[in-house]
């Protein structure tokens, strides 16, 4: 029944706002994850984020997609955690009393072969600021070191839908996508890496680089 409530969601509503009300377009979208296990990483400025993420993908393969979200947000009220849960499909992260391992659900999720979506900067910036990278996304990447990290930039979603705001404001948004990563020997190399490739992409769609 969850299934069927997140593909009639994504179909009815999520793809005909982000298509017909932000007018969201899509580059490199070969490079998106076929299957998994996968680590999609992207920044971060928008409650849109997530969903715009998981409606790149076919309907029918929506149940593979996992993002890992904050605990202590999306699970807040029983209703909030029941659509976080059964619609999105979040993975509930701690960020205070962290259990010994932090990464052990995420691992789990790749072990599974889903494909797991991360926001490395943590928490949503301000309206298209961008912060830098934290480490946990090339942790988990070494302790699965054949896993693919898919790099995604978005722009436009944090002035369609700005923290702190629930209205959405019409305002033309990009995704853009780029060649998947693997583990390089290092955590400074692969923080490197992905810095330089998310500055990349944002050259693309002729974005300031990181600030």
């Amino acid at each position: 029944m969850s299934r069927f409530l997140q593909i009639i969601f994504f179909a009815l509503l999520v793809r005909p706002v982000l298509l017909l009300i932000l007018g969201m377009n899509v580059r490199g979208r070969e490079h998106l994850p076929k299957k998994g296990p996968a680590i999609i990483a992207a920044n971060h400025n928008s409650h849109l984020d997530t969903l715009t993420l998981m409606a790149l993908f076919p309907l029918r393969d929506l149940h593979l997609l996992r993002p890992a979200a904050a605990a202590d947000y999306f699970l807040s009220n029983r209703w909030l955690a029941w659509f976080a849960r059964n619609i999105i499909r979040i993975i509930p992260l701690e960020r205070a009393g962290m259990k010994k391992n932090p990464l052990a659900d995420l691992e789990a999720t790749l072990d599974r072969g889903e494909i797991l979506i991360l926001f490395p900067e943590g928490s949503r910036g301000a309206p298209e600021q961008r912060i830098q990278f934290k480490r946990g996304v090339a942790y988990l990447s070494k302790s699965r070191p054949e896993v693919p990290i898919h790099p995604v930039f978005m722009h436009g979603l944090g002035k369609a839908l700005p923290k702190g705001s629930w209205l959405l404001v019409p305002f033309n948004c990009d995704v853009i996508a780029g060649p998947a990563m693997h583990w390089p020997g290092s955590t400074a190399d692969l923080m490197t890496g992905l810095e330089t490739q998310m500055n990349a992409l944002a050259d693309q769609g002729h974005v300031p680089s990181w600030e």
